[in-house]
């Protein structure tokens, strides 16, 4: 069963275009952080269940970063945003 997922920029792809990188929902630890927060943030995660924001880089197209929302029990896609458009709505 082929997996799509709906580019903001190149529309309807396969999902073997795409690489995922990782928890959207993490705030990175300021540079002042000591080593435990450093090593928390870099070594230690979660594995959720369930509805969950993850980051996706379009690897063999566009190449932009993207926010994937997606059920990680039945991969079920509820949104796809890019990621650069996310990071300026949180500062907004």
């Amino acid at each position: 069963m082929a997996s799509l997922i709906s580019c903001p920029h190149c529309g309807i792809r396969p999902r073997e275009e795409f690489t995922i990188k990782g928890d959207a929902s993490l705030a990175r630890p300021a540079p002042t952080a000591g080593p435990d927060v450093w090593y928390d943030y870099v070594y230690l995660r979660d594995n959720p269940k369930g509805r969950h924001k993850e980051y996706w880089h379009h690897s063999s197209g566009c190449r932009r970063w993207l926010v994937v929302e997606r059920d990680t029990v039945t991969h079920l896609v509820y949104g796809v945003s890019d990621a650069a458009l996310a990071k300026l709505g949180d500062q907004a």
